[in-house]
């Protein structure tokens, strides 16, 4: 029997003295792709933030490939690197003169302290295999401060890809591209999903993009209101009750133009 990726039971997260996540439980099994929806304030990024061991959570409890994630957020060291993450912005002092290979090469580094002279032919060799599947070897020597929005989401998945991950959790990742660079993201991220065997866990506000690609639902704003296929999770009687009955589907707002991807 397969362990299921993520196991989430009973997750209750306060925000100040006021509950944003409450007596959340589902489960995300190897290889799928869940997304999460609901409204503004809704809790959906507090989730993901506990999942990550970011918050700290008053109930619940939360397994990644069976281990379970302790109060203060520790998971084993080989479990923890199973886990990649992709903000909605990716927040970067554009004043540390990091390239992109030495970014993505921390990706492959492991947790805690590192030897810098163990493991260097094939940290190179594994930056240059990844950065080649996503097309951007040859941004390898360019300053991360330099990159366009496009270039980055690349890159942020180059690091994802560098080495083995079970479990990636976006939030809102294409953010900030244009209709047709989000298009060629949302593109190349499934490719990938499919090559690696990703599960993916994501938020997302494009219920059109849900409908289409992922595989279960959770419609939730602080608790969960409902969670199944995309078919049953984006009924409008399932919508009407995170949204309200005048919810208006999200659309992309901007103007196509030259992208960046």
């Amino acid at each position: 029997m397969n362990v299921p990726v993520l196991v989430v039971q009973g997750l209750t997260v306060y925000r100040g003295t006021h509950p944003a996540v409450q007596e959340v439980s589902f489960t995300v099994p190897a290889g799928t792709d869940t997304a999460i929806i609901g409204p503004n304030g809704a809790g959906k990024s507090t989730l993901i933030q506990a999942v990550l061991g970011i918050l700290p959570r008053q109930a619940g409890q939360i397994a990644v490939l069976g281990h379970a994630l302790s109060n203060k957020g520790y998971l084993p060291p080989a479990v923890r690197q199973q886990i990649a993450y992709l903000p909605q912005n990716f927040l970067f002092d554009r004043r540390i003169p990091i390239t992109v290979s030495e970014l993505v090469g921390l990706g492959w580094d492991g947790v805690g302290p590192q030897l810098p002279w163990v493991g260097g032919r094939a940290r190179r060799h594994a930056v240059r295999a990844a950065l080649t599947q996503v097309e951007a070897w040859h941004l390898r020597d360019q300053l991360v401060s330099s990159l366009s929005g496009g270039e980055t989401k690349r890159v942020l998945l180059a690091y994802c890809l560098v080495r083995p991950r079970s479990l990636l959790i976006l939030d809102e990742a294409p953010a900030g591209l244009d209709v047709l660079g989000e298009s060629e993201f949302y593109q190349l991220l499934y490719q990938l999903k499919q090559e690696q065997g990703w599960a993916i866990l994501q938020i997302s506000h494009d219920l059109d993009m849900v409908r289409r690609s992922c595989d279960r639902v959770l419609c939730m704003n602080r608790k969960l209101l409902c969670q199944g296929p995309p078919d049953h999770a984006l009924a409008p009687e399932q919508l009407s009750l995170a949204y309200g009955p005048d919810l208006v589907r999200y659309h992309h707002t901007c103007e196509p133009h030259h992208h960046d991807y």
